[in-house]
This record gives C-alpha cells, sequence and structure tokens, in this order.
C-alpha cells in the first residue's frame, strides 16, 4: 500500500504567511509534443480547467474521510484523507501524499473538497491517496504547538515526541487503515511545512520510501528565515508572526483574517519609525506572541537555535530525497543546500538538488518564465513539475519511469539552460579571486599595494534594500536593479572591465573582508552583481512594468544582484557570542554567500557593493555594542567604515569558477 506524505505550503485565512503558497492550477499549462502529421490532423491543444472545473473533477473522482490519528503520547492529529473512487468500485490501490503543515489543511468537513490535490495537478490525475495533516497544536490538532520543535534523541520512549515521532506514527497509521493503500510512503512540503518533511527521513517509517523537503526551513539561525549571520531578518518576519499565532484554547477551525493596517505603503518609514525591535514587542504584538519575542531575544546561536538545527540529524537516511530551493529564496535560500552538503558528508542517501530560478515556493506555482524584470527564457516552474518533481515521486512509489536522477539538477542563470550535474559544486570548478582596487576598480589579480576606502554609515538613514516604495520585504529583490544603491554615498562600489568572454561561477562565493570602523560593532551587507551592457536589447526582458505605477525599467545598464548577504560584525569571531570592535583596528569578517550557479555574459561587468545597512530587509546596527533588539535611540549612531584592499591580505572574493 504505497503512501506519499507531503508537506502543505498553503496557509490558513487567519494567517500572513510570508508568500502565500497557494497551487494554482489555473496557471498550469502542458506542454505537449507535436507529431509529425499533416496540419490538417493536427488536434488542438487542450483547454486548461478553470478552478470550478478542478474541483467539480476532485469531487467526482475521489471521497473524502476526516481522521483523528493517535501519535504516542495519546494526541490526535487531524487528518484529512481523499481516497480515489476506484479503491472501492474496482479494488485499486495507491500510494498515499501526505501533508504535515502549521498552516490548516482547510477547508474542514468531510463534503468539503480542496481545490487541488498534491503538489500539482498531475498527482490528481495519475491518482494517489492524498492526506493533509495539522501537525501538533495547529488548528484541528490536539497538543501544544512548538515552531520547529526541537528534535528528541529518545525515539524509543513512548512519551518524548518530536515532528519526527509524529511523522512515524501517522505513517503507521496510515497503511493499517486507509482503504486502498499499497503501504508505501513519501512526503513533500514547502518553508515550515518543508521542514515536517525533513524531520519525517530521520528515523523514518519504513513504509516511507521518497521524500521531498522543498525550501524547507533547516536553520532558522544560520541563513533561514530569521537570521543571516547574526542581522535579523526584520520586514519578512514582522510582517509573517503579525499573522502566525499561537492557538487560544482547544482545537479549532480558522477565524477570519485580520489584515495589519501599517497605516502608511511606505514599509521604510513604518520601520524606522518604530525604532527598536523591543518598540514592536511593546507596540504592535503586545507580548502576545512567543514565537516573535523568543525570536528577537535569542540574538545569538544559543541552546535554543542549536537544539532547532534539524540538518544536524541527518545521518543514515533511508528515503529517496529530491530537495528543492530557488536561487531566489528570499526566505530559506540556504535550507535545500545545507541538508544537501551535510547528507553527502555522512551516508549520503538517493538524493537530487534541485535549484532553479524561483522565489519562496516558486517552483509549485505559475509557469516560472520570469521573476521581476528577469526573463529566463522558458516555463522554468512547468518543467520542474513536470519532468522533476513528478517523476521522482512516480519511479519511487509506482515504480513508473526511468528513475536516473542526477545529483544535482540545477538551472544556469544568466545563460538560463537547466544543467544535470554528478555532484555539487562541480569537481571541475576552479577557484578564481577578485579583489577591490583603487578608483572602484574590480580586478583579477591582487594589487601590489594596499588602499583603504571609506564611507560614513547613518543608522537613521540606512540605505534601502530596494529602490522604490513597498510596505514589506520585497520577493523580488534579489534580481532586482542595484543602480539606486551604487549612486549613495555610503555604499562602496567595485567593478571589473566589460568582460571578454562568459564567466560562470558555481557554488557559495567565499567573501573575505579586511574591515574596520569607528564605532563598537557594525554590519557589513557585501553584493555581487550583474552588470548588463549599455546597448542590451529591451525586448529579451521587458519592457517591464517596474513596482513603480507606470514606469517602465530600462534593461540596458541593469545591475541585477546575483546574491548578497549581511553580516553583523560582532559575531566575526563565531556566531555564539559577539565580540566589541576596537575602533580604527583593523579586523577580518569570512563568510560564505549562497550557492550559485550563473553566467556573466561577455559584454557585461561583475560588480561589488559594500555597505553597513540594508532596510527594512535587515534590522538596523545601531553601530554601538548594545543589546540590539533594546537599543536606545540614542545608540544609533554614525560611525566610518573603513575596506582595506589590495596588498599582501587585503579584501577579496572567491568565486567557483566553470570553464
Amino acid at each position: 500500500m504505497p503512501v506519499i506524505i507531503a508537506v502543505v505550503s498553503g496557509c490558513p485565512l487567519t494567517e500572513m504567511p510570508r508568500n502565500k503558497l497557494r497551487y494554482s492550477l489555473m496557471n498550469c499549462r502542458f506542454v505537449i509534443p507535436m507529431l509529425a502529421i499533416p496540419l490538417a490532423a493536427a488536434q488542438p491543444a487542450p483547454v486548461p480547467r478553470t478552478q470550478e472545473q478542478v474541483t467539480r473533477d476532485i469531487r467526482a473522482n475521489y471521497t473524502k474521510y476526516e481522521y483523528r490519528i493517535p501519535a504516542r503520547d495519546g494526541v490526535k492529529l487531524f487528518t484529512s484523507v481523499y481516497i480515489p473512487k476506484d479503491v472501492f468500485s474496482d479494488h485499486k490501490t495507491y500510494p498515499i501524499m501526505m501533508v504535515r503543515t502549521p498552516y490548516s489543511v482547510a477547508p474542514y468537513g468531510p463534503d468539503i473538497y480542496r481545490g487541488n490535490l498534491g503538489p500539482s495537478e498531475f498527482f490528481e490525475k495519475e491518482k494517489f491517496i492524498f492526506a493533509y495533516q495539522d501537525v501538533r497544536g495547529r488548528y484541528m490538532s490536539e497538543g501544544e504547538h512548538i515552531t520547529i520543535r526541537p528534535q528528541s534523541p529518545a525515539h524509543g520512549s513512548a512519551k518524548e515526541v518530536d515532528e519526527s515521532t509524529d511523522a512515524f506514527d501517522s505513517i503507521d497509521w496510515l497503511v493499517k487503515h486507509v482503504p486502498g493503500n499499497a503501504g508505501k510512503a513519501g512526503i513533500w512540503g514547502i518553508s515550515q511545512p518543508g521542514f515536517y518533511a525533513t524531520a519525517a527521513m530521520i528515523d523514518a517509517h519504513p513504509a516511507l520510501v521518497a521524500s521531498s523537503p522543498q525550501a524547507p526551513v533547516t536553520d532558522y539561525y544560520l541563513g533561514d528565515d530569521d537570521y543571516h549571520n547574526g542581522a535579523y531578518m526584520l520586514a519578512a518576519n514582522f510582517g509573517f508572526y503579525m499573522g502566525f499565532r499561537p492557538r487560544e484554547g482547544e482545537p479549532a477551525k480558522p477565524a477570519p483574517a485580520v489584515q495589519f493596517d501599517f497605516g502608511t505603503p511606505d514599509g521604510y518609514d513604518f520601520y524606522l519609525n518604530m525604532g527598536s525591535l523591543a518598540n514592536a514587542d511593546e507596540k504592535y504584538f503586545q507580548h502576545k506572541n512567543p514565537y516573535w519575542t523568543d525570536h528577537i531575544t535569542h540574538t545569538a546561536y544559543d541552546g535554543y537555535w542549536a537544539s532547532r538545527s534539524i540538518w544536524k540529524y541527518l545521518k543514515n537516511i533511508k528515503p529517496a530525497v529530491l530537495l528543492v530551493g530557488g536561487w531566489y529564496d528570499t526566505e530559506d535560500p540556504q535550507g535545500a543546500i545545507r541538508q544537501y552538503d551535510f547528507m553527502e558528508a555522512h551516508a549520503p542517501p538517493q538524493q537530487t538538488l534541485v535549484l532553479g530560478p524561483w522565489n519562496h515556493g516558486g517552483f509549485a506555482r505559475g509557469d516560472g518564465e520570469r521573476l521581476g524584470n528577469i526573463n529566463f527564457g522558458s516555463k522554468t516552474g512547468l518543467y520542474y513539475r513536470e519532468n522533476i518533481e513528478f517523476p521522482f515521486f512516480l519511479y519511487h512509489l509506482k515504480g513508473k519511469g526511468k528513475g536516473d536522477f542526477p545529483k544535482a539538477w540545477l538551472f544556469q542563470t544568466g545563460v538560463n539552460e537547466w544543467r544535470r550535474f554528478a555532484s555539487w559544486p562541480p569537481h571541475e570548478a576552479k577557484p578564481a579571486e577578485l579583489f577591490p582596487d583603487a578608483g572602484g576598480r574590480l580586478s583579477w589579480q591582487r594589487p601590489a599595494s594596499g588602499g583603504v576606502d571609506e564611507y560614513v554609515s547613518d543608522p537613521n538613514k540606512p540605505v534601502p534594500h530596494v529602490g522604490f516604495v513597498t510596505q514589506g520585504m520585497v520577493n523580488t529583490y534579489m534580481v532586482e536593479d542595484q543602480r539606486f544603491a551604487a549612486s549613495r554615498t555610503d555604499v562602496l562600489v567595485y567593478k571589473t572591465d566589460v568582460l571578454e568572454r562568459d564567466v560562470t561561477i558555481t557554488g557559495p562565493i567565499t567573501v573575505d573582508l579586511k574591515v574596520s570602523t569607528s564605532g563598537t560593532d557594525s554590519d557589513f551587507v557585501v553584493k555581487v552583481i550583474d552588470v548588463y551592457a549599455g546597448d542590451y536589447p529591451a525586448d529579451l526582458n521587458g519592457p517591464v512594468p517596474s513596482a513603480v505605477p507606470g514606469s517602465v525599467v530600462p534593461m540596458g545598464g541593469y545591475q541585477q544582484l546575483v546574491r548578497g548577504e549581511p553580516f553583523r560584525g560582532k559575531y566575526r569571531k563565531g556566531f555564539e557570542k559577539g565580540v566589541p570592535f576596537e575602533p580604527g583596528k583593523p579586523e577580518r569578517i569570512v563568510f560564505d554567500l549562497p550557492d550559485t550557479a550563473h553566467t556573466f555574459r561577455a559584454g557585461h561587468r561583475i560588480m561589488v557593493q559594500v555597505q553597513s545597512s540594508w532596510f527594512p530587509l535587515t534590522d538596523r546596527n545601531p553601530q554601538k555594542f548594545v543589546d540590539i533588539p533594546n537599543a536606545k535611540p540614542a545608540d544609533f549612531v554614525k560611525a566610518t567604515q573603513r575596506v582595506y584592499r589590495g596588498g599582501a591580505d587585503g579584501t577579496r572574493l572567491v568565486f567557483r569558477v566553470a570553464e
């Protein structure tokens, strides 16, 4: 009796998700191969189903049941199960695709049906048994919810529970009680549900044969939703936790949504006036959301975060794994990569890493042909759903297809091509270095003589994360034009000569900064940018309306953000404890930007920008060594930042360049 367990990415009406991960089947299109037959005999492409038709088809082909599955400690987990009707009429058997989610499995009621089943409509048409579960303590499931629940080392105990044991117990119950299941299970999920898909792989139930954590929360502190190198991701988390709150009382269906009123369309102004993070807790959360309070209380990588670092438990994984992420994921860019790296180093399972040109969950909805101002030249989302995700589960759960999945299946931006790799990063990529030089140059050779560039950073006038007015984090910021920042006096800019040939970088980018500050703490933000040729043809990407109504982004000279990360300077010696700077004393800060596979085309330039704020994407560093969430207005002071270049130990960036 096969079973697929999938983790739901959709969010309840009561919550304001970081991105509303709704599967829009209305946007799905099928690629139909053309046959070499006379034109007159060609058949028209099928008309896509409307949402009403999809729901009608689901009701016609599936029967919905609702169960309360007991976990080992007696807590009952609410689960909706959709069973193909031919299980009962023709004694068919199917694998189960299950979803475990904190975002509600609505609609509730055995006669009220979902508008989609599975990761894409390919699954609904192929037919599986679909199971959707509210995780412990959310909505209709009993128990206490703990966000990203710490992993328990005692899975043999009847009382020690975590998300791995809840998944195990749920699969065990499903394969023993759901009619017509084929005895196998798979699981998938996006974002927090991706965390639950990951947890299910640890000490997995024998029936679990395939798992796909997608844009998974893997380590909230180390580069995912909450902290990036010690800097708090302010705008995304404020918006999310305004809607994601603990349940009060007994299990209940979602309440009507209440939209937070910012009082202004200008998020930059809103967050600047808010002041410190403690002010947000006092004024807006009113100390009623422990998730937010916990996250701004634990500013270093302490036991709170370490206990939630689920990637450290990914040893001896038995199910086949499909790890999925987006190059431009604004929330969990590191999750899939961190899991892949760790599992490859510890008895690697049969696993494939998939990375495409998507923001958070973008692979699951829409055609993926463009993001913001950038056109990728093909329907990358549809390609993934039809040629990667669906065949993966079809092979492992039904034995259909070839099962020839590479270690890495990546979309290479710049040249906009899907590529398969036997390893990631590819072994053939060679290290190459770029060095900031005098006059804003970026050189492939280390400058013989040293020098210093400086700028004044004012936390009361921080550098914005995009060049237009927006209320919160822009979910396309990772490809947005950086020309607005290049013109500021508090941003250092270095760029290469015009490239004479294509330069392809693969894997992480290592930043090795030599810096000093006149303050006692400072952030340093490093951005790697693709500068388009001045005569770049406008019709290749647009013309594209920008986020500013009525305006069009000129693509000639476009400065596309390829990779960018902040680093909170106090954590340069380790994230466990902050250490102040000695004013004016040069220090080293070494860290990695997330992996990429990008080609800078001939005629383009490579640019690097260095700045000390990125607002309100990250919270402001007062530039004074204090407890930042509780900083007072007087603590936010200007600082002179110096970047040391050239000589034997100047600032450099290390790339992996593929020939």
